[in-house]
């Protein structure tokens, strides 16, 4: 039994290693038919840890892009969104093998081959599409060339000045670098200058019309040394009809709107005032609307800000100028009495002249008839003045003479029609007259103000 027992168990060991020899030989057809022979023998003693040219200088890699689409532009966190295709092309010696047609591979065997370590400076967040297998490409060619194609979508980082804004140019970039090799490494450059960017002619967007567009080449200087770089730049330039139709029409026509107010009695109070109080507080609500598309928080005065705040103005304005006209109106009364009173003055005035005039030429006349000898005597009853503090004449005041009180009295006079003619050059004869002044002035004011925005914005 349990020399039975010992053979069983030597049979099943000898059954378990004639099947791992089995499995095993049927791994290696199966990975024979994975990797052609010519794949088997380029991955020979291939090591996907060392860089090409690992002891002759660096290796150089060209870029090209093509841009599928740049899906958003955001003026709120600053940044735009897109899908690209980028291709890198780099030799690899020992990668060469004899033939004339290049090999296509599966996207997947990029994990047995050395690549570059490329990165998007500035993105926020990236993504390698991967429906319904992931998208790369991977194409060996007989000199040793390796093409290796991506297709992404990141979202990057893009400064943004607003100033000017909707009259506004962007200027974005793409920057893409090596994250470890520096250029005694690795050396980026375009493959075709200018032109290694395309899909920018067939864009189609929803704000902006693309401009113009280039690259540049330069190096990027860390605490770790300097790294390859590359730079694409496109400006983008905002279209403005969607905010003339959304902004600056609605704007404008409330302007015009409380103009409306100069045309009613000012007798009709509840109408102006509804008109005035309305388009304040809608332009109000057009200005919050126009500013939840754009940062809460930012520095800039905008182009529509201030043309908003021109609107503003003329609008409320066009409010105080009606407080203004129906305040003359009430004042208009008690100001004329007093323009009244102070043609009686006047007039006043004038027989005060008169009275002097007579009364010196009478005293003239009586000094003539007076004998030389005779000695002064007390004045006459035509000389008695009349002492201010003695209004009823009782007592004389000899030191007094007739001229001298009645100068006085044409001075406080004098005074007196100073000040209302001072008063008249303040007021307004008509109330009605500044509605009048307000059709023309306020229209024309606004189209001047209009004339001298949209210059400067565009065109400076």
């Amino acid at each position: 039994m349990v020399h039975f027992g010992s053979g069983g168990t030597m049979f099943s060991i000898l059954l378990i290693s004639r099947l791992l020899e089995g499995s095993m030989f049927n791994a290696e057809v199966k990975e024979g038919e994975i990797l052609p022979p010519t794949i088997q023998r380029l991955m020979k003693g291939y090591n996907k840890y060392l860089r090409p040219f690992f002891d002759n200088g660096p290796v150089t890699v060209g870029m090209s892009l093509d841009i599928a689409s740049i899906d958003t532009i955001s003026e709120i966190n600053m940044d735009y969104t897109a899908t690209i295709f980028l291709r890198q092309r780099w030799t690899d010696e020992r990668l060469v093998f004899e033939g004339n047609k290049s090999l296509s591979l599966d996207g997947r065997l990029v994990e047995l081959l050395w690549v570059p370590d490329t990165f998007i400076v500035d993105s926020k967040k990236s993504f390698l599409h991967d429906i319904t297998v992931e998208n790369r490409l991977i194409r060996i060619f007989p000199n040793g060339t390796v093409l290796y194609a991506l297709r992404i979508t990141t979202t990057v980082a893009c400064n943004m000045d607003l100033t000017k804004y909707p009259m506004d140019k962007q200027t974005c970039t793409l920057q893409l670098e090596s994250w470890g090799y520096n250029i005694n490494d690795v050396m980026f450059y375009w493959t075709r200058g200018n032109e290694s960017v395309s899909g920018l002619d067939t864009l189609q967007l929803a704000q902006y019309t693309v401009e113009d567009h280039y690259t540049s080449v330069s190096e990027a200087v860390y605490e770790t040394g300097n790294y390859p770089k590359l730079v694409f730049h496109f400006e983008l330039k905002r279209s403005i009809l969607y905010f003339i139709l959304e902004t600056y029409v609605p704007s404008s026509l409330l302007v015009v709107l409380s103009w409306v107010s100069f045309w009613i009695s000012l007798s009709s109070v509840p109408a102006r005032i509804c008109i005035g109080v309305t388009t304040v507080l809608t332009m109000t609500t057009l200005m919050m609307g126009a500013r939840t598309s754009l940062p809460n928080a930012n520095c800039f005065i905008k182009a529509i800000d201030v043309y908003l705040g021109i609107c503003f103005s003329f609008i409320f304005g066009a409010l105080i100028e009606y407080a203004v006209a129906h305040f003359c109106t009430l004042t208009y009364t008690d100001t004329h009495i007093l323009m009244h009173y102070g043609h009686q003055m006047h007039e006043f005035e004038d027989e005060m002249n008169g009275i002097v005039t007579t009364i010196s030429h009478t005293n003239r006349a009586k000094r003539r008839k007076e004998p030389a000898a005779t000695p002064p005597t007390a004045p006459t009853s035509t000389e008695l003045t009349v002492s201010p503090a003695s209004p009823s004449g009782s007592e004389p005041k000899p030191e007094a003479t007739p001229p001298e009180r009645t100068n006085r009295c044409l001075t406080v006079l004098a005074t007196v029609r100073k000040l209302f003619g001072f008063i008249s050059c303040c007021h307004i004869k008509n109330p009605h007259h500044i509605d009048n002044y307000s059709r023309v002035s306020f229209p024309l004011s606004f189209v001047m103000v209009n004339l001298l925005y949209w210059t400067y914005y565009l065109y400076f």
